[in-house]
């Protein structure tokens, strides 16, 4: 069965992300998962921590001012689900290109991770 609609548009990453899992503390047996996509964690960067409006956003990433918006938009339901429902945050997949480099298809996302830093 094929997807519905255009194919997505491969979106500019400019580096991909640490860390790639929050887990909730303190709630018993094994809390369910929501998977942030890996444009969507981009798209929080880019506008929450870096203050870019949404046409800003939106050239980095290589997508229209509308994505770019759906794309945030959805990430933060997302996150701000999960946060109150207790997930897990898994971030990872997507049809991203990480800068210059190869793009990263959803099945073959290997990224770095970091040990647990104590700030």
């Amino acid at each position: 069965m094929h997807p519905k609609g255009r194919p997505k548009k491969v979106r500019i990453v400019q580096k991909a992300p640490r860390i790639l899992q929050f887990s909730p503390r303190g709630k018993p047996g094994r809390p369910d998962e929501a998977y942030l996509a890996i444009d969507q964690f981009e798209a929080i960067r880019l506008a929450d921590v870096n203050g870019l409006d949404q046409s800003q956003g939106a050239q980095a990433m290589g997508v229209s001012r509308a994505t770019f918006g759906r794309i945030l938009r959805e990430a933060r339901k997302l996150i701000a689900n999960a946060l109150v429902t207790g997930k897990i945050i898994r971030i990872h997949g997507g049809s991203v290109q990480i800068s210059s480099a190869v793009p990263v298809s959803s099945q073959s996302t290997q990224l770095p991770t970091n040990k647990r830093s104590h700030k």
